[in-house]
């Protein structure tokens, strides 16, 4: 089969570079293949991560934030220009909806202009401690900086590690994900074309395995690292950082609980919910994965969202008569169909999702599960699913949904639905996760912060406070009349 899209190659210091022999990339949706890449390889990731180190120790680009800036203007120009077949393509590689890549695409350019207006206004602060005595505390760049980019959201999760490390004044290597090379490949391009952006501030290397991540949390010369994904994947790099004591931002596992109240809009939270726990197959961090419904609740709420899981098309993401796209390869679709049959054995399904036949049969598809558990021990409750399978719990009061709410180990986000004001504001500093929506689930933009309490993560992304993580201060002490 011919190649639809250019081989996606590694970039070093503004040069496309080969690697291991070519991998195929599959369109999820139907298994054909798209394109090919290049995977790298351990030395490559150092030849990468050597020539980050030597643009961030012998240019200008960590003290010169108006160029930093303009780079990060430029890029947003330039994911601008390629939004359409970007989107395109994330729907052909990624499996999700056509207008699920838009906002993906709509949002990323938005984070970079975001963090382009931030560059410029990186500020320390000064204090005189006595008379004379000056005390100036300066941000200054980490250093060199490893993203390590999942596949569900390769542009957006991207951008929101990429945008902050340049504004910050980091140089950066790159780790996509195998299933998306050929979008990131695309993204890749846009930087190139950046006239602001030096050469080797900006690296990538693909991987088809773990050898270049591994290469990158080990290396001596790579100072922060940015990852997203599973917080065992989380848990093997904090090891892996600790011997040269790496600064870590970690976006990592998420159990969201939705907590309906008796007081709820019904018809808000079901169209809400709907949307939020089956975007992207609910292959989202923040998905809307436990329905903790108020006991008198549980019938209508339960008859209604089975309804309205029901009634969601799965199909192509090019589809527009598509609600729901692909899971984002076989194995996927494998473990989430075994999941789905552990909930028959745990719990009582209210709607059995499965792989549809005829045309669908050759792709990714799952359609949705939902069932009730009681057992907030079981597997099914403690852990992310990563698919579209919801489940149903009640509680008999407030206390008893804070407690379920917060019964797992995660704590990324949550969402709240209740009429009444005063109640969502005590349930929300009562829930211990980092982002709690009230009557609505899943809002994200670039000027709010998002990340993890517990064991969803380290740090925060998006917002002022997404600098953070790649900025150092450095106190510089000064004693006037002594100089």
């Amino acid at each position: 089969m011919s190649l639809t899209y250019p081989e996606a190659l590694n970039y070093i210091g503004a040069e496309w570079i080969g690697g291991e022999p070519a991998a195929d990339s599959l369109n999820p949706a139907n298994g054909s293949i798209l394109g090919s890449y290049r995977p790298g390889s351990g030395g490559l990731a150092d030849q990468a991560v050597a020539v980050a180190r030597e643009a961030f120790d012998r240019t200008g680009w960590s003290s010169s934030p108006r160029q930093r800036a303009a780079a990060l203007y430029e890029l947003a120009d330039r994911l601008e220009a390629a939004k359409d077949e970007l989107a395109d393509l994330i729907v052909a590689e990624n499996g999700k909806l056509k207008r699920e890549a838009v906002g993906e695409m709509i949002g990323a350019i938005s984070e970079t202009r975001y963090y382009a207006g931030l560059a410029r206004t990186v500020l320390g602060r000064t204090l005189e401690t006595a008379p004379g005595n000056f005390s100036m505390m300066n941000r200054e760049a980490a250093g060199v900086t490893a993203i390590i980019v999942p596949w569900n959201a390769p542009v957006t999760l991207l951008v929101r590690s990429l945008g902050p490390a340049l504004a910050a004044g980091c140089t950066v290597v790159i780790k996509p994900a195998p299933q998306t090379p050929l979008i990131h490949a695309l993204v890749m391009r846009c930087i190139h074309e950046c006239p602001s952006l030096p050469k080797g501030v900006v690296n990538s290397v693909n991987e088809n395995g773990i050898e270049v991540g591994e290469a990158l949390v080990a290396s001596d010369d790579v100072d922060v690292i940015s990852f997203t994904g599973s917080s065992a994947t989380g848990k093997r790099i904090m090891a892996g950082a600790a011997p040269t004591l790496k600064r870590l931002s970690l976006e990592l596992g998420g159990k969201a609980p939705a907590v309906i109240f008796d007081d709820a809009d019904l018809d808000q939270a079901v169209r809400e919910l709907t949307g939020a726990s089956l975007m992207m197959a609910g292959q989202i961090c923040v998905a809307a994965t436990r329905f903790l419904v108020a006991k008198p609740l549980e019938k209508e709420f339960t008859a209604r969202i089975k309804a309205a899981f029901e009634a969601v098309q799965t199909g192509p993401g090019a589809d527009p008569a598509s609600q729901m796209g692909s899971l984002i390869d076989r194995p996927s679709q494998a473990r989430v169909a075994g999941l789905i049959e552990q909930a028959a054995d745990e719990g009582e399904l209210i709607l059995k999702g499965g792989a549809p036949g005829g045309a669908l049969a050759a792709g990714s598809f799952l359609t949705p599960t939902l069932f009730r558990i009681d057992d907030i021990r079981s597997s099914l409750v403690q852990e992310e699913l990563f698919g579209p399978i919801v489940s149903i719990e009640t509680f008999e009061d407030e206390q008893e949904a804070v407690a379920k709410a917060n019964a797992t180990r995660y704590g990324l986000a949550a969402s709240v639905f209740t009429r009444d004001l005063n109640r969502a504001t005590r349930i929300s500093r009562a829930i211990r996760a980092g982002t709690v929506w009230l009557n609505c689930h899943g809002r994200l933009f670039a000027e709010g912060e998002t990340g993890g309490y517990r064991q969803s993560g380290l740090g925060r992304l998006h917002g002022v406070e997404g600098l953070n993580d790649f900025l150092e201060t450095k106190h510089v002490y000064l004693e006037a009349g002594a100089v």
